[in-house]
């Protein structure tokens, strides 16, 4: 018996959209893998500029080196004071942005009404596209000179300043993730909560928010890759002195800031650059790690949520 025209066209859609599916999901693994390569390659290539570095110095030496001095006769490169002017910044800014962030976030996802979080997240998103020379710049202007005047500082070039600006550069972050962490909560969690007599705080603070812990880590996480991996802003505010801080008020040098202001200036081919690709491979595996966490804890929250 034939099969009338309609029913061979409702018949070929099926098997259109399964062929369609099945070149998205290739689509999908080749573009999986090719991230994955070329995370390997730019390991590999940091790690092939960085063996000279390794060999004529000592990876050792050059973790516990307390001085920072590569053009002098007999240089000296040492990175921790350059992973402690990074340390210094990078928390100073989240203990600055973190409470903050996940307050805001709360309002948005728990209390504010749809025109209020609509204008909130158009803020947050605009936040998150404006370049970081232009924080920069910012910093220099306005924060640099009320960090000098309110603690009466000769130079308001310090790793405050620095960590100040970055606080708002890494909330837009954690206020995104942490949202969508909060969002994710199953409504019956808060209407149970509800329904015990509890407020709209109440449900917030000990229902929501600890139901969406994972989600909230995985953002402040992300926001402390997003701060240790910052370069032109910290390099316009912080001074620039690579030397171990005693206080937030010293000047600092952080390792994307020592990197971005010496990479132009070395010999091709020479020691120094060859330092500073090791010191390029030791920010790469530390932002690595972090960024592994933290999808690592997000995995772990939707597993949570699928039971």
């Amino acid at each position: 018996m034939l099969t009338p025209p309609s029913s061979r066209r409702r018949l070929g859609r099926p098997v259109s959209s399964r062929a369609a599916d099945g070149v998205v999901k290739r689509i999908i693994s080749l573009s999986g893998v090719l991230a994955i390569v070329i995370l390997a390659a730019i390991g590999i290539f940091l790690g092939l500029n960085a063996v000279r570095a390794l060999h004529d110095v000592g990876f050792w030496t050059m973790a516990t080196g307390t001085e920072w001095y590569p053009t002098i006769a007999e240089p000296r490169f040492g990175f921790v004071p350059l992973l402690a002017g990074s340390a210094a910044v990078t928390l100073t800014a989240l203990l600055l942005s973190v409470p903050v962030s996940i307050a805001a976030a709360l309002f948005i996802s728990e209390f504010a009404n749809r025109r209020v979080k609509d204008v909130a997240k158009s803020i947050i998103e605009f936040m998150a596209a404006v370049p970081s020379v232009v924080y920069g710049l910012v910093g220099i202007a306005i924060v640099v000179p009320w960090v000098k005047e309110t603690f009466e500082l000769d130079s308001g070039l310090s790793a405050l300043s620095g960590a100040i600006v970055l606080a708002f550069m890494i909330a837009p972050t954690i206020v995104s993730i942490s949202e969508d962490a909060l969002h994710a909560v199953p409504d019956e969690l808060r209407q149970g909560s509800l329904a015990l007599g509890n407020t709209r705080w109440q449900t917030s603070y000990k229902v929501v928010l600890p139901s969406a812990s994972s989600g909230i880590l995985a953002a402040v996480m992300l926001g402390m890759g997003r701060a240790i991996g910052e370069t032109m802003a910290v390099l316009m505010l912080t001074g620039n002195a690579a030397r171990i801080p005693g206080s937030l008020f010293d000047s600092v040098r952080t390792i994307t800031g020592t990197i971005a202001a010496e990479m132009g200036s070395v010999v091709q081919g020479g020691l120094h650059q060859s330092v500073l690709f090791a010191l390029g491979l030791v920010l790469f595996s530390i932002t690595f790690a972090i960024n592994l966490v933290a999808d690592l804890v997000l995995e772990k929250q939707r597993k949570r949520w699928r039971r």
